[in-house]
């Protein structure tokens, strides 16, 4: 039976950013550097006020500066990072960071983490994780990879093109993927600049809050010495599935918190505005769309917490992270949109945080594999287990 209590250490981090988000980190929202792109300099100075409250990176082990949280604790505390959409550029939590610390935890080694871990940890060093292509290339299928890495003496040489790669302007390290023979892929730590890696161009997206934005990029003979493989040689796409059942839960849990910070905005503007002769939200057509708000916050947390439960048994929990990816961005997603409904025109511009969550939050729906490639996966899944093929 899933365990959905949440423990002391959990609650006292939980409450600690609350205040911190509340205090420190919305006041950000209104200031001109923070209305488009993020500089590194503003990235920087959101970090230190998040190390001086002891809430950087919290996420990560002990031995690294941060908290050593399970799962279930990091959903209690992402879920109140995310409540401003700054919150986990701030705290160090954010994509793709995030999920490249937690695969760097697992699979690298002492040399590398020394070298990358513990910088990305301090918030010092951004990263990026190069997997998706063009030119009909690898994307939800990793399967379908073109740039290809061959092994030359005690270095490999990488060739190919990446795109829709969040954070690559300014990263200090790329987790690049290549495939390394014709089923197989291996994971490569590149530091950069690197001469063989060029940004061709940054992607306009409907986001603005990762730094870095989204790229892409080219690979031209980038030299990598047999010391940054990450992990053993050929076993890719066996890592990217430690990375990808949490990351696809951490996205989850900040932008629920967005999602509720959308529909406490919107629920204090039906409770003050007035139309017809009383409070918007004693009309039907407000209240009920607030009153599924509550609803459908509630299943994806719940959703959420239960992936986590999961995870902290030992399990993969690929179909659970997979159902959650898809319930929360389908409805979260949902969310915000009521939310932009109920507020009108107030919804609609930038005078109010709920049109930029709407914003952020449509492309959850695609990134991290969309709705329909989740949805194929657990299909396949329900065919293979069917009593008919066990019988």
């Amino acid at each position: 039976m899933t365990d959905f209590t949440q423990s002391p250490r959990a609650l006292d981090l939980e409450a600690r950013v609350r205040r911190f988000i509340d205090e420190v980190v919305i006041p950000y929202e209104s200031d001109p550097r923070c209305q488009g792109p993020l500089a590194d300099e503003v990235v920087q100075e959101l970090r230190r006020h998040a190390r001086a409250a002891g809430l950087l990176a919290p996420q990560v082990g002990a031995e690294w500066g941060g908290h050593g949280l399970d799962h279930r604790d990091t959903a209690v505390v992402l879920r109140a990072s995310g409540y401003s959409l700054l919150g986990p550029v701030a705290m160090n939590c954010m994509a793709p960071d995030e999920g490249n610390m937690h695969m760097l935890e697992r699979i690298a080694t002492p040399a590398q983490k020394e070298r990358f871990l513990r910088p990305l940890a301090a918030g010092t060093l951004r990263s990026s994780f190069l997997m998706t292509e063009p030119d009909g290339g690898a994307g939800s299928d990793p399967g379908m990879m073109l740039t290809r890495a061959v092994e030359r003496d005690d270095h490999w040489v990488i060739d190919g093109r990446k795109w829709f790669i969040t954070g690559a302007e300014g990263a200090g390290v790329a987790i690049v993927m290549a495939r390394t023979d014709d089923r197989r892929a291996t994971m490569f730590l590149v530091p950069l600049p690197d001469p063989g890696v060029r940004i061709e161009r940054i992607m306009h997206t409907v986001d603005h809050t990762m730094p870095g934005g989204h790229a892409v990029v080219a690979l031209e003979g980038v030299r990598v010495p047999k010391e940054m493989v990450l992990g053993e040689p050929h076993e890719g796409f066996r890592y990217a599935q430690v990375r990808l059942a949490p990351a696809r839960l951490t996205h989850c849990m900040r932008w629920w918190g967005a999602a509720l910070r959308a529909h406490h905005v919107a629920t204090g503007y039906a409770a003050r505005r007035q139309a017809f002769g009383k409070p918007l939200i004693d009309h039907e057509g407000v209240g009920f769309q607030l009153a599924r708000n509550e609803i459908d916050l509630l299943q994806s947390r719940l959703m959420i917490d239960h992936a986590a439960w999961l995870l902290d048994q030992g399990e993969r929990a690929s179909a659970a992270s997979s159902m959650a990816k898809v319930a929360c961005s389908e409805m979260l997603f949902q969310v915000v949109d009521r939310c932009v409904q109920v507020m009108g025109g107030s919804g609609i511009v930038d005078e109010t945080p709920v049109s930029k969550i709407w914003r952020e939050i449509r492309a959850f729906r695609v990134y991290d594999g969309p709705t329909e490639v989740h949805l194929h996966s657990l299909a396949k899944r329900l065919q293979r287990d069917s009593p008919q093929n066990r019988a």
